[in-house]
């Protein structure tokens, strides 16, 4: 692996990185995982990209080594999570680190994934999460097509495809359901990834068929993750995601500002109540200036906890 394909991973955002290893950062601090911490002693300088905290720590730290530290893992194994969970990065990691090469996102082969969604399947612990936790409509996940699987390890997957605007599909992210068994840290089973993506994946953009069924003047919300999407879809929005605060690519801003310019569509969000989902919104809006900001209420983190809320409010009429 050489220097400028490590500088990649040195240069994921921190704070990203941490919200990945299940850390919530708010105010560029979160509680440090590494003591029995109450105060959010784990500062993020975003300049320098480092963390660290006064409490227990003499120096500052890095994505690379933030990982190594959190998960207990070597450098490669780090390094080997950090590029799962990033797939623009498209730059997977051989075994033994000593054969890597760079993979285009065009090496992605959907013949090799498009069978699962054919039939998608749903298993107990997939239904539980999308229909008791988060209660959306079942034609919602039927239209985007969720699927999920079990692998070796028993560990249960929940399996979401990506499509282009004209139904391809160009990338699929797997969602670990077993993440939040977790221990006190906040940090999911051990050496488990919460996100995998196949090589190659174009995870960017998510939910772009609906684009053509969009009309001059209609209302587009967009939301930070998938699970948003499905929220605001199953509420009857038409809806887009951004998958991370962190992943606005270049290419998602072009098609945002394409897609205003030429259908004069009216611009929704609900961002998430933190920092990120609040940055999120500023890059969105120097994009989009008519995006229009609502606000989420108290003791929701986002809106698929607004969703809950409204209906179990309902169901209790």
């Amino acid at each position: 692996m050489d220097r400028y394909e490590l500088q990649k991973l040195r240069d994921l955002p921190i704070e990203g990185v941490a919200e990945r290893l299940g850390l919530r950062v708010t105010r560029h601090k979160s509680l440090c995982p590494f003591h029995d911490d109450h105060t959010a002693s784990l500062s993020y300088h975003v300049g320098k990209n480092t963390c660290r905290c006064f409490v227990c720590m003499n120096e500052s730290m890095g994505t690379i080594d933030l990982v190594m530290k959190h998960r207990r893992v070597d450098f490669k194994e780090a390094c080997r999570w950090l590029v799962d969970g990033s797939p623009s990065l498209a730059l997977p990691i051989r075994e033994g680190m000593g054969s890597c090469r760079k993979v285009k996102a065009h090496c992605f082969d959907p013949k090799q994934y498009e069978r699962f969604f054919e039939r998608p399947w749903l298993s107990d612990e997939a239904r539980k999460f999308l229909f008791d936790e988060r209660r959306l409509d079942p034609r919602v996940i039927s239209w985007c097509r969720v699927s999920s699987w079990r692998d070796r390890d028993g560990v249960n997957w929940l399996q979401t495809p990506y499509y282009d605007v004209d139904g391809k599909l160009i990338g699929v992210q797997n969602r670990n359901l077993d993440y939040q068994k977790a221990s006190p840290m906040g940090g999911g089973l051990e050496g488990a990834s919460r996100f995998k993506f196949p090589y190659g994946s174009q995870c960017s953009m998510y939910n772009l068929p609906v684009v053509k069924r969009l009309k001059p003047g209609d209302e587009l919300w967009i939301a930070e993750g998938c699970s948003d999407a499905w929220s605001l879809l199953s509420s009857g929005r038409k809806a887009i995601a951004i998958p991370s605060a962190t992943l606005l690519s270049p290419k998602d801003k072009l098609l945002l500002s394409s897609l205003s310019s030429s259908l004069s569509l009216r611009w929704s969000m609900y961002p998430d109540k933190d920092a990120p989902g609040e940055r999120l919104f500023l890059q969105l809006k120097e994009i989009l200036p008519d995006l229009e900001h609502h606000q989420l209420p108290l003791g929701c983190k986002d809106f698929s906890d607004y969703y809950v809320q409204l209906k179990s409010n309902s169901d209790n009429v």
